[in-house]
């Protein structure tokens, strides 16, 4: 029997996808578990693969097309079965019967027959996706004016492009210049990564209660530490794998500041949960090490490796980038000294983490030189107050500064 593949849920409570990539063609036989797509989420590329054996009977959506949850993407038929089967099946489902190229050719009839065909409708309740009403309000397009290419008539984000290419068609706007001396410049589309990432931290950073609390740790014992354990290890240990540790050592030590907020309750981690900042091309991303109170340093490490290699690659499951106790962004490689972060919510703290630099220090009333490392921690007042996050800093200190307590 024919069936209806629909856009997956990839992400808790999201509404729209991008399908990135077909990897199958229609007439090609799939087995159960086989890759069928490539669908971007806000922060990686998953793969949609195959519930059942069968042959792909039709795409219904191009390649780099966004598209709602739960709307119809291709057909998958059983073995045998004939593809005439397919316009039924769509017809039942109410989904478009044309194929995947039709929705991106442009309507013969011009926007006038459109505005009048929706006329025709006016009494009806206007259906349109929330996306195709962001895009309309961004190019000034009246919906009113639109025939849906949807289910049931519903505008949808085609429709919209549609009427934008058909305006453009029949009045072209008359270019405006540039002023006399300005440099010119090129636009780049936000992804979906870049998209989700400028709405979280503009939500974080107005509706969190933010404070700030600084510490200079000493580095020169964890140093001494690093060079001897990697003197001798097949994989090198790095400064921000002791930093992780470190965390997940003083978030044990003082679990009161192991929790996030929400609206309802409180939460109380369980485990140590670091979220460690990974930079790629398309935005930042907050893979996760789980247990990290209970894993090793050299445990720590290859996860981190291996995190980071799979963020960069648009790998990572939602479940590994997704929860989190508190978070750790260390710009200390790239010279940064000293810099505060955005809380990533629900979490309740994020630990900036700047270079570990050789300045002088005082010691028994003497001036000596010594590597310090300046971190900076961002709590959310709400759920951490300033005592308990002083309690916290003093105890990721003491980490750093004694590093062989980390290791028992």
């Amino acid at each position: 029997m024919a069936t209806l593949l629909r856009m997956p849920e990839v992400a808790a409570n999201s509404t729209h996808a991008t399908l990135s990539a077909w990897t199958r063609q229609e007439g090609d036989t799939v087995a159960a578990g086989d890759c069928l797509a490539e669908i971007e989420t806000d922060k990686a590329v998953v793969e949609f693969n195959a519930e059942t054996a069968g042959v792909l009977g039709r795409l219904l959506v191009q390649a780099g097309q966004e598209v709602e949850v739960g709307a119809p993407i291709a057909v998958l038929l059983a073995q045998g079965e004939a593809a005439t089967d397919v316009d039924a099946l769509l017809q039942a489902a109410g989904a478009a019967a044309a194929p995947m190229a039709a929705p991106v050719q442009q309507s013969a009839a011009p926007v006038s027959a459109a505005v009048t065909a929706a006329a025709s409708n006016a009494g009806e309740r206007l259906r349109a996706s929330p996306l195709a009403r962001r895009l309309a309000a961004q190019r000034g397009i009246a919906l009113a004016g639109l025939a849906g290419s949807g289910r049931n008539g519903r505008i949808v984000k085609i429709d919209i492009e549609r009427a934008s290419s058909q305006a453009s068609a029949v009045a072209p706007a008359a270019p405006v210049p540039a002023p006399v001396g300005a440099a010119g410049y090129s636009e780049v589309p936000h992804s979906n990564m870049r998209r989700t990432i400028a709405r979280r931290l503009a939500e974080s950073k107005s509706t969190v209660p933010h404070f700030y609390l600084s510490v200079d740790c000493r580095m020169e014992r964890l140093l001494a530490l690093r060079a001897e354990v990697n003197a001798g290890a097949s994989r090198k240990i790095s400064v921000n794998d002791f930093i992780v540790r470190a965390v997940a050592v003083a978030l044990r030590e003082v679990p009161q500041a192991n929790v996030g907020w929400t609206d309802a309750a409180m939460r109380q981690y369980q485990q140590a949960d670091i979220a460690v900042a990974v930079s790629t091309n398309t935005g930042l991303i907050t893979p996760i090490v789980r247990a990290a109170d209970s894993k090793t340093l050299s445990q720590i490490s290859a996860e981190i490796a291996d995190l980071a290699a799979r963020a960069r690659a648009g790998q990572l499951r939602p479940d590994e980038y997704q929860g989190g106790s508190m978070s750790v962004s260390n710009l200390g490689m790239h010279g940064v000294r000293e810099f505060a972060a955005i809380i990533n919510p629900p979490q309740a703290a994020i630990l900036a983490v700047g270079a570990s630099q050789q300045q002088p220090v005082v010691e028994g009333g003497e001036l000596r030189v010594g590597t310090v490392m300046r971190c900076t921690l961002s709590v959310d007042h709400r759920a951490i107050d300033g005592a308990l996050a002083a309690q916290w800093l003093a105890a990721f200190q003491r980490a750093i500064e004694a590093p062989l307590s980390m290791l028992v």
